[in-house]
């Protein structure tokens, strides 16, 4: 990993490709949506979907996306607005090289840059969770769940 020449990227017809090839590990794929899923979904929620390529120099290792100011349980609490992740993959070639907590930082401090005082991420309880993942990277429990999955928060 190249510190310097990691950040995220807006998805362009460039590396569009690039980006749908991301392929996390066999033992990943029940727990997170393939990208271009993702990117189906970023366009038809455009208005609250922030999808990114994860780039180191000229390699595209990953893709994340972030929510932005969604009604999170508007039946129970309309003025319950909040942003997080949505979506992390880093292809299983890239992983424990520190994309992902790069890509949840930078996530966060774009928030921070945005106003928002937390993060919150959703994750798939059982075997191979990414819940130490993002425990590790400071989010807490909230006791809540969200389609099955598990929510934490993360104060910024």
């Amino acid at each position: 990993m190249n510190a310097s020449a990691l950040r995220l990227e807006p998805v362009t017809a460039a590396d569009f490709d690039a980006v749908c090839a991301v392929r996390v590990r066999p033992d990943q794929e029940h727990l997170v949506s393939p990208v271009v899923k993702s990117l189906a979904e970023a366009y038809v929620h455009g208005g609250v979907a922030w999808p990114r390529a994860v780039v180191d120099g000229d390699t595209v290792v990953g893709f994340v996306m972030a929510f932005l100011d969604i009604a999170w349980d508007p039946e129970r609490d309309p003025s319950d607005v909040r942003s997080g992740i949505w979506r992390l993959n880093i292809d299983a070639a890239h992983q424990a090289k520190g994309y992902g907590r790069f890509a949840v930082e930078a996530v966060a401090e774009e928030l921070r840059r945005r106003g928002t005082s937390r993060a919150f991420v959703t994750w798939e309880p059982g075997p191979g969770t990414p819940e130490p993942f993002y425990r590790g990277l400071g989010f807490a429990l909230t006791g809540e769940t969200s389609g099955g999955q598990t929510v934490g928060v993360l104060d910024l």
